[in-house]
């Protein structure tokens, strides 16, 4: 049986609302069995001075998803040395559950404005389906013109049935508008900063978390 898996990989420091809720649309979307978060643990375009102590993300992560049985959170790039590559993650996924696995892994249209920053980010792009969460009025063809080369980007043709491009691997580029909510974890660190309440931005769990911990203060 295909297990249809969507993985969300981030910093999550902290993980909002908008996650969750974007998860929550993607899962529908594509009717997947159930979406892992994949908190970063050393991220290669971020500086450790930058990140919140991995094991607060993950425990805030573990706080958000609780209730949900289609949400799962895995620490598998904490488990693993050196820097978090997510090509690295996704091979792991693949190798450890076999064919049967059916990888959508899912990521924000300003990530994917950055793919070729990313490790081996052609090999990449086929290796799995990919969901990449637009804005309003984005055209899809526009964001594969900017963001792919142009020789790289022949390679993906659009299918009418599915809605997607599927590629040389007979995975896809999937484009998708979801409920964007104006959140940001930047703003939420800055308010806390600032002694600004972040109610309705967090989850009450995550929130109360934050300030049992002293997460994100001045000092």
């Amino acid at each position: 049986m295909t297990l249809k898996w969507g993985l969300m990989g981030g910093t999550f420091d902290p993980i909002h609302l908008g996650h969750l809720r974007c998860a929550q649309e993607v899962l529908e979307m594509f009717s997947l069995d159930q979406v892992i978060f994949v908190p970063s643990a050393n991220p290669p375009l971020k500086t450790w001075h930058d990140l919140t102590a991995f094991k607060h993300r993950e425990a805030m992560v573990r706080l958000a998803i609780d209730g949900n049985p289609l949400f799962s959170c895995s620490n598998i790039e904490e488990k693993r040395e050196g820097k978090s590559y997510t090509i690295d993650t996704i091979r792991y996924f693949q190798e450890t559950h076999g064919k049967e696995l059916l990888l959508h892994f899912i990521l924000g249209q300003d990530a994917f404005l950055e793919i070729q920053k990313w490790k081996d980010w052609k090999r990449l792009l086929t290796l799995c389906h990919f969901v990449i969460m637009t804005e309003p009025e984005t055209e899809p063809e526009d964001l594969m013109d900017s963001v792919l080369p142009a020789v790289f980007a022949a390679q993906f043709r659009f299918n009418r049935a599915v809605d997607g491009f599927i590629g040389p691997s007979g995975y896809a580029l999937f484009f998708r508008q979801v409920t964007l909510f104006d959140i940001h974890s930047t703003d939420i660190r800055r308010r806390l900063r600032e002694g600004m309440s972040i109610r309705y931005l967090v989850p009450d769990s995550v929130r109360k978390y934050i300030g049992d911990h002293v997460l994100y203060t001045a000092s």
